[in-house]
């Protein structure tokens, strides 16, 4: 098994970084513009990509603190996959550490999602810091 691992520091409170990782309105503004689902343990969130959904299931919420995601559909290298945001204030803000755990094994597919979410988590700090993110599909190509 194999993780990508990004952090970055957010110059705004966890509380703020929370809603913007739990609220469907907010989670459309960093991620992809077309988000649906409920945001609650056990609910399922979709996240569309064009004609490609990835749906994850909630499986933590820890307020200001901690988010946990399981894929249960999406491309197959995702699926089981668990996405994880731990939420610390430090350093005049919130340091998010970002996991995407549990891969099979590292690909090419892998190394171009851990660039993605290097970007998408950059359009998340843009997002909490200022209203406005690059969300799917005016995000960042790569």
């Amino acid at each position: 098994m194999t993780d990508i691992l990004h952090k970055v520091l957010i110059k705004t409170t966890s509380d703020r970084v929370y809603t913007c990782l739990t609220a469907v309105g907010s989670l459309a503004g960093w991620w992809t513009s077309t988000t649906t689902g409920e945001s609650a343990p056990g609910e399922a969130l979709n996240f569309h990509f064009g004609e490609h959904v990835a749906r994850m299931r909630v499986e933590a919420l820890e307020p200001n603190r901690r988010v946990v995601w399981r894929c249960t559909d999406a491309s197959s290298e995702w699926i089981d996959t668990l996405l994880t945001f731990e939420l610390t204030e430090e350093q005049g803000g919130t340091l998010l550490r970002f996991g995407h755990r549990n891969w099979k094994e590292g690909s090419d597919f892998f190394a171009h999602c851990s660039m993605k979410w290097a970007t998408f988590l950059l359009s998340l700090r843009e997002f909490a810091e200022t209203g406005k993110g690059r969300p799917y599909p005016h995000d960042v190509p790569v």
